[in-house]
């Protein structure tokens, strides 16, 4: 036994032999292994070299067999060479639909990458397309032939039917297209110096690309447009999932400056343009004949001009929708679920849009089977539409508003919430059907703490007021209020002129909300059917809104912003109605703009200056037939000095105007009957308007058909609204509690002072 703490013995270490002692044998079955290897690589690469040309024509043998049995398509290909172990270039392509002679698509050269493993196996997968100096070529005749038309349809996909009686399936049109789209993306390419051409009998466009690359879905590139002259330099960036049907893609200006849509210049003439478009489609789902899409678009800094919306750009800074779209056949519609945002402010549409093409060949009135039938350019037109915005605050309210709509209100801030809402239905074939609603809804708390450009109160206090003529040039500039000698209250005026006026006008002005829905929808129709303003829809708190805080322009923007002016100063009673009349009564204008006062001044207007003009007395003295007809003559100022005919008696319409607005004057407890059924029908003209009456025979018209005057009103024409079809005078009026402290006391309506 060994004591503890003795030395241990360990066994000696292993000797390792070095390697010039490895036995030969084994370190030649080594390098007789390394070199057979080595000889198999080279007789390998060797027979590759030798046969991958071989392989290379049969590779591009197979693609070119592949495209024409997908497509009716000739397709040519140039000499083919590798130029490094799996690299190809093709020296130029050309791809000629058959049955014709144009060439639909060339390119100089094309390189790609090739996958070894299936080249030998005979199933070619080429990648890393590049395609230089290409050249899409384009176009169709005026019969209808195209060179292109194949590729908007699967094999054997019938083509969507178009202008038949059955009208056109948008559904599967659109699938189509998508389709069409999705599948032709290839996975990786990249294109260099990309030309693409279109020629129509309609359009022309051409498309440049200095470079555009795909890679694995990622689009990005740069394009040079222009599309019936309209041109762009625009960048393109995104995602692409063809098998998915899904992709993200974003348009923006180069050069910092703006993209402009084309088409709808030619088209319309209006001038659309945006800094960056961003869309995305998220997925679409096809059955038997309605498409449904998923998506998105918004935009920056987007802008409409034409000269009927506007006479300036409406610009929205931020603005994009999320939709949920549906098209099937001779419909399409924006259906619950979709979004717009516009600023700071989301509204929740609902659009749809259907056309009947079997109206264009019937007749639209059974009852008239002589009748010609209906074959307008919209016939069969049905358009419904519902808008709801969420509760909104109102400075984000005011904020969202686009520019060069509501330039009056700009900066307007305030208390509490807003919230709109619209719907309308028409039916081209019975325009008469127009059905429209709208209305915006404020919180119990809502209040205005800060006017914008304007401060809409100063109707309370005495002002300056401009008058403009036809051409938009300032006649005369005057005070409304006590400092002018020629300014009249509202208590100096005869009772006769004020409430002839609001029954040919506006006969719920003392009651309503600014607003008489029925007759804009009347006014809507008739400028429908002639295709012009012909008539306008203005309560007298809209025509004197329009004459004091906006320009006289006939443009939709003006109409948006005179109705939401209206809406804050009737909704806030900002200003009281007897207030209001007392200001129109003095600015509006009523007679020839080249009449001179003896001080200089030229033009009537107002009803002092209208008083002396043609009857030479004061407002407070004018009678029930003077009243009336200075009443007849607000529409259309200028058309006052043809009021007479060539024995100087008054004209038939303007007789009519006078029996029929008397009648309901009395009706209303305004005038008494017997002084409505003793009517004189003549006038005496005193004052100097004699000398610029016109007493030759023209043609006799009507009040309701006249041109209205172009600088003035555009009047509500409630004459066929009041007692008739037995319908109450004031039905489809947006009323509110009635205001009677501020109407005429009604013991000054009646009596032995005719109403004075």
């Amino acid at each position: 036994m060994r004591a503890w703490g003795s030395a241990r013995k360990w066994p000696a270490p292993r000797a390792y032999l070095p390697v010039s002692r490895v036995n030969p044998k084994a370190k030649k079955i080594v390098l007789w292994t390394l070199g057979a290897l080595a000889v198999l690589l080279l007789v390998g690469l060797g027979v590759f070299l030798l046969k991958r040309e071989q392989l290379l024509r049969y590779a591009l043998g197979q693609a070119k067999q592949k495209i024409e049995r997908r497509y009716p398509v000739t397709l040519t290909l140039g000499p083919a060479r590798f130029t490094d172990l799996n690299s190809v270039q093709i020296d130029g392509i050309a791809l000629v639909p058959k049955g014709s002679a144009d060439t639909l698509l060339t390119a100089r050269s094309v390189n790609a990458s090739i996958s070894l493993r299936s080249l030998f196996a005979r199933r070619p997968v080429f990648s890393n397309l590049q395609i230089v100096r290409a050249r899409l070529t384009a176009h169709k005749t005026e019969a209808g032939a195209d060179n292109y038309g194949f590729l908007l349809k699967k094999r054997g996909q019938a083509a969507v039917a178009r202008d038949t009686t059955q009208g056109t399936n948008y559904g599967l049109l659109a699938n189509q297209l998508l389709e069409a789209g999705f599948d032709n993306l290839p996975d990786e390419a990249d294109f260099r110096d990309f030309l693409v051409t279109y020629d129509s009998p309609r359009h022309q466009a051409r498309l440049t690309m200095p470079q555009l690359t795909i890679d694995d879905g990622d689009l990005a590139g740069e394009l040079a447009v222009v599309l019936d002259s309209v041109s762009n330099r625009i960048g393109l960036r995104g995602h692409v999932e063809p098998g998915d049907y899904e992709a993200q893609v974003e348009v923006y200006g180069q050069n910092r400056r703006p993209v402009l849509v084309p088409y709808v210049q030619r088209r319309y003439g209006a001038r659309v343009q945006f800094d960056t478009l961003r869309l995305s489609l998220t997925g679409k789902e096809m059955d038997d004949e309605n498409l449904t899409v998923r998506g998105a678009a918004s935009a920056a800094n987007f802008a409409v001009n034409h000269p009927k919306l506007a006479t300036a750009d409406i610009k929205v800074r931020r603005g994009g929708l999320d939709f949920v779209a549906t098209l099937g056949r001779n419909h399409a519609s924006l259906d619950k679920g979709s979004v717009i945002r516009l600023n700071r402010m989301e509204l929740y549409p609902q659009l749809s849009v259907r056309l009947r093409p079997e109206i264009k060949r019937i007749n639209p009135d059974p009852r008239m089977p002589t009748a010609k039938p209906y074959t307008g350019k919209l016939a069969g037109l049905e358009v419904a539409v519902k808008v709801e915005s969420a509760e909104t605050k109102t400075n984000d309210f005011f904020a969202s508003l686009p520019e060069g709509v509501f330039d009056v209100l700009q900066g307007v801030q305030g208390t509490g919430t807003l919230q709109y809402r619209m719907s309308a239905a028409l039916d081209m074939t019975r325009i008469d059907s127009l059905q429209f609603d709208s209305g915006l809804k404020k919180s119990a708390d809502f209040s205005i703490t800060r006017f914008g450009q304007v401060d809409l109160r100063k109707l309370n206090t005495e002002f300056p007021y401009t008058a403009y003529n036809d051409k938009g040039d300032s006649v005369k500039t005057f005070l409304v209020g006590p400092s002018n000698p020629d300014f009249v209250p509202f208590d100096q005026v005869s009772n006769y002129l004020k409430y002839a006026i609001v029954t040919a006008e506006d006969p719920r002005f003392f009651t309503h909300k600014g607003f008489m829905e029925k007759a804009f929808v009347k006014s809507a129709i008739q400028n429908i059917k002639e295709k012009r303003f012909a008539r306008g829809g203005s309560t007298l708190s809209m025509q004197l809104v329009k004459n004091v805080f906006l320009t006289r322009e006939k443009v939709v923007a003006r109409k948006i912003e005179e109705a939401l002016i209206v809406w804050i100063i009737e909704n806030n009673r900002l200003v009281s109605k007897q207030r209001m009349m007392e200001v129109y009564l003095n600015i509006i204008e009523w007679g020839p703009s080249r009449y001179r006062w003896p001080n200089g001044e030229r033009g009537v207007y107002g009803v002092g200056e209208a008083a002396q003009f043609y009857y030479g007395k004061e407002p407070r003295n004018l009678n029930l037939q003077e009243s009336l007809y200075l009443a007849s003559i607000i529409p259309k100022p200028k058309y006052a000095r043809y009021s007479f005919d060539a024995y100087g008696d008054l004209r038939r319409s303007t007789r009519y105007f006078f029996r029929l607005i008397a009648d309901i004057m009395a009706a209303r407890g305004y005038i008494p009957q017997d002084e409505a059924d003793n009517l004189s029908r003549s006038v005496s003209l005193t004052g100097p308007a004699r000398q610029f009456m016109s007493f030759a025979a023209r043609p006799d018209t009507t009040r309701t058909t006249a041109v209205a005057d172009s600088s003035q009103f555009e009047p509500i024409n409630l004459i066929d609204l009041l007692n008739t079809g037995g319908a109450s005078p004031d039905e489809g009026v947006n009323t509110t509690a009635p205001r009677q402290d501020e109407e005429p006391a009604q013991g000054d309506k009646k009596g032995k002072d005719g109403g004075k």
